[in-house]
């Protein structure tokens, strides 16, 4: 919220990273402790993507298209919020982008998921601006 009303920042990035942890978490079944609370956002990506998720038999392969689907749901999520809605209609210069890193490489992938606007977002999450 302060980065985009009082800072006024034009771009949002969800970054990914490959080889992630809690990704890798995310797609077991132990209980590694009190981050499982927070592991269950990265399930519910799996879960909405079930069918893609399960034709991807490589474990490494599986592991970095689910931190790719995750950054991608998180930059969604980033769009959807009042906070980003409110810049857009208020005509503030604002885009949100999601991406992965690889710490192998040091390179950033850009997902080709970006928003700089209320149509780029599913009408789901539209709302009407704050007055």
């Amino acid at each position: 919220q302060y980065a985009v009303e009082v800072l006024e920042v034009k771009h949002i990035i969800v970054c990914g990273h490959y080889g992630c942890g809690g990704i890798n978490a995310a797609l077991g079944d132990k209980q590694v402790g009190l981050i499982d609370n927070w592991l269950r956002n990265i399930k519910d990506v799996i879960r909405m993507h079930e069918r893609e998720m399960q034709t991807i038999k490589d474990p490494v392969k599986r592991s970095n298209r689910l931190v790719e689907l995750n950054a991608i749901e998180g930059a969604a999520n980033v769009m959807s919020t009042s906070i980003v809605q409110n810049a857009w209609a208020s005509g503030q210069e604002l885009a949100v982008h999601a991406w992965a890193y690889s710490l192998e490489t040091g390179l950033i992938k850009d997902l080709q998921v970006s928003a700089s606007g209320s149509d780029d977002i599913s009408p789901v999450f539209k709302m009407q601006a704050h007055k």
